[in-house]
């Protein structure tokens, strides 16, 4: 209990330091506040979507750089699937004077997708930005994946380590290959290099449209798939981080899992549309004329 008290002492101390409000003299603005960190009123709302689960190290450094990167938004929602280390505390804190939400995931729908279909759900903004709690994601770069969107030149701007610019410095042999390998087998259903990429943007009313009930793996795959013949899609280049805190919750044999069961989503694909195919042939016969 004591160890608890001094963890909650700790957060506060930095949430304080870190993210500190001037004083208002007269009718001088607060600078640097992140209630002045809103969408210029001919933007679009900007919600920021963030999956956790026992990232509580991450929390106050990943607010603190995405208020660093002058990163236009409405608000960030912290999506927890049931942690045990703080995590909700740390979201918390920083909660009660900043444009930030907590929401605690439903014990019946678990898993990133499921945490990110939540978020779209309860989030107030018109574009959703997703990335990761772990800083793997770089903040930096949110305003260069929200700009296409702003734009009104692409539905959905994915953050992606395989175009030309983009990285995954630090990552192991096999995490690479098995990434790349995933992404080459999606490519033909896609046509985007990293359709596996968690740092995206795109309008809350697609994603909701676009995605289906039970998503189990990737959303952006599984977007991109159901509107491959709506949506404009658009890659921004990346340098994807190891994560500096914290213990990853990635290992060989859920790498494994992972890629099997991106697989089955890739057969599952390809046989609704062969299946589909004999129908649509029989309905444009279906308008020749008779003669």
């Amino acid at each position: 209990m004591r160890l608890w008290r001094v963890y909650r002492a700790d957060v506060a101390q930095l949430v304080e330091q870190r993210f500190r409000k001037p004083q208002v003299t007269g009718s001088n603005p607060v600078v640097g506040s992140i209630a002045n960190m809103s969408v210029s009123p001919r933007h679009p709302l900007v919600s920021i979507i963030v999956p956790t689960r026992n990232e509580a190290e991450n929390i106050v450094p990943l607010v603190e750089q995405i208020v660093s990167s002058a990163a236009p938004f409405h608000e960030i929602l912290f999506v927890d699937d049931d942690s045990t280390d703080g995590t909700r505390n740390a979201v918390r804190l920083l909660a009660a004077s900043y444009p930030i939400r907590l929401i605690e995931q439903d014990r019946a729908e678990v898993g990133l997708a499921a945490a990110i279909m939540s978020g779209a759900r309860a989030a107030q903004g018109e574009i959703l930005l997703v990335m990761d709690a772990d800083l793997s994601h770089p903040p930096e770069r949110i305003k260069d994946l929200l700009a296409p969107l702003f734009a009104g030149t692409a539905d959905i701007v994915i953050g992606s380590r395989y175009v030309t610019g983009g990285s995954t410095p630090g990552w192991p042999l096999w995490r690479l290959l098995l990434s790349r390998a995933a992404s080459m087998l999606a490519y033909p259903l896609t046509g985007v290099r990293d359709s596996m990429g968690g740092f995206f943007a795109i309008g809350r009313s697609r994603l909701l449209e676009l995605a289906p009930p039970t998503s189990g793996f990737k959303i952006v795959f599984e977007a991109i798939v159901h509107g491959r013949h709506q949506l404009r899609v658009r890659e921004i280049p990346i340098a994807f981080r190891d994560r500096a805190r914290g213990r990853s919750k990635m290992s060989f044999g859920i790498a494994l899992r992972f890629f099997f069961r991106w697989l089955l989503a890739i057969c599952r694909s390809l046989f609704r549309g062969l299946h589909r195919a004999p129908k649509v042939a029989r309905s444009k016969m279906s308008e020749l004329p008779i003669e």
